[in-house]
């Protein structure tokens, strides 16, 4: 009797070629689409607390009787429009209409507000930005060390931002996302959450997420939502909910995502109706405003 034995490169060849059509039909951890082009939707609402203070809103804080407390409460739109480093951000709600221009070659942004009939623009570098941060830093702290009442916290290192997967999904605007917690650790080890949506399907150049204080060029860091940490998530961020140092609660969602509209470079040219001057011009006219309001 004869036993007929495979040849055995042959075999093992066959069985190669099995495991790689068995691994193909995998899902692949596919890096995520570059886009450099885009338009992007936006929903930010805003929540107060069910119980507000109704004598601090009736005493205005701000210029002109705004009380920045709740200025943004409510729904506010966003439209940002992206190609290669520019990036413009459109902002409505009922307070008016604000537009963010970005020259990300520059290292530039650029902020026009219309509020009440009145326009008025400032720009500022990201030098500048960097080096008012430590100067409001360098206050904060002065006036903590005067202050006798005050808990002394022994000098702290940075301590990096952390994300927590929630082993959660969803879809967003039609693009699969994975739930994950932004965890920052602020002075005496308080940890602040931020509930993050991200979709590992697009990565936008430039843009970390739209909406929300993000829009803002780093300039609303004040109203307690640190989203330091966002440039770790290896796609991009569709919706965030976050809560205020104000009590309130912040959340964005994106809405929609526009791949193919052309857009023009006029897009990103700022009128000319509206002066634009340096942001510490703008610093000194809100800050004697303060002043005398105090």
């Amino acid at each position: 009797m004869i036993i007929a034995i495979p040849n055995y490169q042959s075999f093992i060849m066959k069985l190669i070629l099995l495991l790689a059509c068995c691994f193909s039909l995998c899902p692949a951890s596919a890096q995520p689409t570059l886009v450099k082009q885009a338009i992007i939707t936006t929903t930010t609402n805003v929540i107060a607390p069910e119980e507000e203070d109704i004598q601090s809103l009736q005493n205005p804080q701000g210029p002109g009787g705004m009380n920045f407390r709740n200025m943004m409460d409510g729904e506010t739109k966003f439209t940002t429009y992206l190609k290669d480093g520019m990036v413009k951000t459109v902002i409505k709600s009922e307070m008016g209409r604000s537009t963010i221009y970005r020259d990300q070659d520059k290292k530039l942004t650029t902020t026009l507000i219309e509020m009440m009939g009145n326009k008025m623009g400032f720009y500022i570098t990201d030098e500048e930005q960097v080096e008012m941060k430590r100067k409001m830093d360098s206050t904060i702290k002065a006036r903590r060390s005067k202050d006798t009442t005050a808990v002394q916290a022994a000098p702290q290192t940075e301590i990096p931002a952390e994300i927590s997967p929630a082993g959660e999904s969803k879809k967003i605007a039609g693009y699969h996302c994975t739930k994950a917690y932004l965890i920052n650790t602020r002075l005496l080890g308080i940890k602040d959450t931020i509930n993050i949506w991200y979709t590992t399907e697009i990565k936008i150049q430039n843009i970390l997420s739209t909406g929300g204080l993000q829009a803002f060029g780093g300039m609303m860091g004040n109203m307690g939502v640190n989203l330091s940490g966002l440039d770790k998530i290896d796609g991009f961020v569709m919706r965030y909910e976050a809560n205020m140092r104000n009590r309130r609660r912040m959340e964005v969602e994106v809405t929609k995502i526009d791949l193919t509209k052309n857009i023009d470079e006029k897009e990103f040219t700022i009128p000319k109706d509206v002066e634009v001057k340096p942001m510490k011009e703008m610093q000194n006219m809100f800050g004697s405003q303060f002043r005398r309001g105090n």
